[in-house]
């Protein structure tokens, strides 16, 4: 859990430092497109990290199967959001024509919820289906 917070911390000190770093940068609608999506996503992104807990981890494991809070909905908030604030970041930056990384890094996303998901059904089973008929991604 100590880890999860450190990276937390981490994590939001590199956005801080981001937004200071480029907040002399004129703002046109594509920064504020930036923020708009970017501050959101990044706020559920803490939170979906928060609720995980301790299972989570980098390579897929199946401690416990978490069904609360955004899991109810999304089974992988934490791809998606990490996503959003990617593209948020990006135009908050002015690099609009970094976008094009998204290309790799989405499939490598669904890749990874996709090896996710076998272990997780592996270990829960029915649990994990009726779980994953009822929620998106």
């Amino acid at each position: 859990m100590k880890t999860n917070i450190l990276t937390l911390v981490l994590a939001l000190l590199g956005f801080i430092f981001l937004g200071i770093h480029y907040s002399s940068l004129p703002w046109t609608p594509m920064r504020v497109a930036g923020v708009v999506i970017g501050l959101p996503s990044l706020a559920l992104l803490v939170l979906a990290r928060i609720e995980l807990g301790s299972s989570f981890s980098v390579r897929p494991k199946a401690q416990s199967l978490v069904t609360h809070g955004l899991y109810s909905r999304i089974r992988n908030p934490i791809y998606l959001f990490g996503s959003l604030v990617v593209v948020g970041v990006l135009l908050y930056i002015n690099q609009p024509r970094a976008l094009w990384l998204l290309v790799a890094f989405i499939p490598l996303q669904i890749y990874r919820a996709c090896r996710e998901e076998k272990v997780l059904e592996t270990k829960f089973g029915a649990e994990y289906q009726q779980y994953k008929s009822r929620t998106w991604f």
